[in-house]
């Protein structure tokens, strides 16, 4: 069967019109080898089932391929398709569209800075699992994952050592002043690509803030976290960086606040930002101090100018 090709806005009305055998026609290989024509038919038939109309709802682009999330006219089911530049289908998910309204409107009370300096892009966030996957958890729901990219991509070259990744080594700091009362320093960083699940976290540092709130930064890089237990830090201060240890494929940060230091039991808490923001998956975020201290900084070299 050869490999043809749609356009991803055409997705969802091809899909709610049951011609599935085009839309499996303009899949890759892989995909095709992962499920048959006839297994794809079945599945997508009782998807469809009372669905009148599929519109897009969220669109986003990394390491060359463009993410699209469709949901029904009751937005009750979802379905997510990535496609790579020539338009083929790479992945394709049918779920449960699942929300908590309860804990969605639980903010933190203190307000909070992105840990991180310069530009990163959110690669997971939101409010539900298609966009987040931490959001089916409750201990981590409103966590951020966060990496760089440049050219649509979070490394150069190749993929196969940390240095090609741009987040790797990158300063993390503060996201608001409070107390660190728990670090783990010495987990080395994995191979891109591969994970370590008995210490899922990584190298991380804990900060309580005001109103019993628990900032975690978590997946630093072995031997670079410079705060230590007990020590009091302000917003924007260096904490450590970024690396690729824990429960982690690629060098990135995870960013959540939570009601506990306990990071079984605890709540994690929708976050309030200083900047007003409400960040999902494909956005560009940055640290809201880091941009007032050099809005700052010119506004004193100008008005040292009118001075003299």
């Amino acid at each position: 069967m050869t490999v043809s090709a749609i356009t991803p806005e055409e997705f969802g009305r091809i899909f709610q019109s049951e011609d599935f055998e085009k839309l499996y026609r303009c899949a890759s290989k892989n995909f095709q080898q992962l499920i048959s024509l006839e297994q794809f038919i079945e599945l997508a038939v009782s998807f469809n089932i009372g669905v009148t109309y599929y519109q897009i709802e969220f669109k986003t682009s990394l390491q060359n391929l463009n993410h699209y999330i469709w949901l029904d006219d009751r937005k009750e089911k979802a379905i997510a398709v990535s496609f790579d530049k020539r338009q083929q289908i790479q992945s394709l998910y049918l779920k449960p569209f699942i929300t908590y309204p309860e804990s969605d409107n639980r903010f933190t009370q203190n307000t909070y800075s992105m840990p991180i300096k310069g530009e990163w892009f959110v690669f997971r966030g939101g409010t539900n699992e298609l966009i987040n996957y931490h959001y089916a958890y409750e201990s981590q729901r409103y966590a951020y994952d966060l990496v760089k990219i440049q050219d649509g991509s979070s490394y150069q070259n190749t993929q196969i050592q940390n240095e090609h990744f741009y987040a790797f080594d990158e300063e993390i700091v503060a996201p608001a002043d409070g107390k660190v009362i728990k670090i783990m320093n010495g987990i080395k960083d994995n191979i891109p690509s591969e994970m370590d699940a008995e210490n899922p976290v990584g190298n991380y540092v804990i900060i309580e803030h005001t109103s019993k709130e628990y900032s975690l930064l978590a997946h630093l890089k072995k031997n670079s976290i410079q705060v230590k237990i007990g020590e009091l830090v302000k917003e924007g201060q260096y904490i450590g960086k970024c690396g690729n240890s824990g429960n982690s494929s690629e060098p990135h940060l995870h960013f959540q606040v939570m009601d506990s230091l306990d990071l079984e039991s605890g709540k994690s808490l929708r976050i309030r930002f200083k900047d007003g923001i409400e960040p999902i998956q494909g956005d560009t975020v940055s640290n809201v101090h880091e941009y007032k201290d050099t809005f700052d900084e010119k506004f004193d070299k100008v008005e040292n100018t009118f001075d003299n």
